[in-house]
């Protein structure tokens, strides 16, 4: 399984993948201190504390990453699907149910790190600014940041699980633009911010949609040895 992981990182270049997930960082980085400055210059009160930039971070990069491992997956298994490429792996003497689980390990390991390490990056980098410009006027404690870690860990364990969701849109027809489009109808819907709320601070639908996502993966290659490509 690690073998195959590992070979399948390298037939598809994830360090590629790696350098936009940094891209992607600086660009949620900059938004959120845009609307800082917005609210600084209208006088609103929405951006007053760190527990709601913090919520706005989570949201960030949770959207961001359930789209990116949408990606993965068109390029991992729906494209494979819907070129015939995966005929020339099934080829091979290896195990088929193997063969879809490690993608999809990938695709769920890449997301929960992206969103771990991306959270802390931004996080680390916003208070690092924050405090040094007095951006908020609230006060940073280090029982508010040991408060997050479990927060950040289940919120990229949820994450990872629901962007599994999109691979049953994409495996329909072997649609590449469903996959994506899928997943971005699911994050305008799950993490849309209204009055710093949000679908997914409801704890059963993250939960919901997590179950979901893994019942989703596992039916994806429950079959798979008696699928005809």
């Amino acid at each position: 399984m690690l073998n195959l992981m590992r070979l399948e990182m390298k037939k598809y270049h994830l360090g590629s993948y790696v350098k936009g997930a940094i891209i992607a960082n600086f660009v949620i980085l900059a938004i959120i201190f845009m609307l800082i400055f917005i609210t600084k210059i209208e006088g609103d009160q929405d951006l007053r504390n760190y527990q709601t930039v913090f919520g706005i971070i989570d949201s960030g990069v949770r959207a961001v990453f359930i789209i990116f491992a949408s990606v993965l997956i068109a390029k991992f298994i729906i494209g494979e699907f819907k070129y015939k490429t995966i005929t020339v792996a099934f080829m091979y003497p290896i195990n088929r149910k193997k063969l879809i689980a490690s993608k999809l390990a990938i695709v769920i390991l890449f997301t929960f790190s992206a969103i771990v390490l991306s959270t802390i990056f931004v996080t680390a980098i916003f208070c690092v600014v924050s405090e040094s410009f007095q951006l908020l006027p609230d006060t940073l404690t280090f029982s508010f940041i040991i408060q997050r870690i479990p927060v950040v860990i289940m919120n990229a364990v949820s994450a990872s699980c629901i962007a599994l969701i999109p691979l049953y849109f994409g495996m329909r027809k072997y649609s590449i633009p469903a996959t994506i489009v899928s997943s971005i109808m699911i994050v305008s819907v799950v993490s849309s911010n209204s009055g710093n709320f949000t679908l997914y601070d409801i704890i059963f639908i993250p939960i919901t949609l997590a179950i979901i996502g893994i019942s989703v993966a596992y039916a994806s290659f429950r079959k798979i040895e008696k699928m005809d490509i």
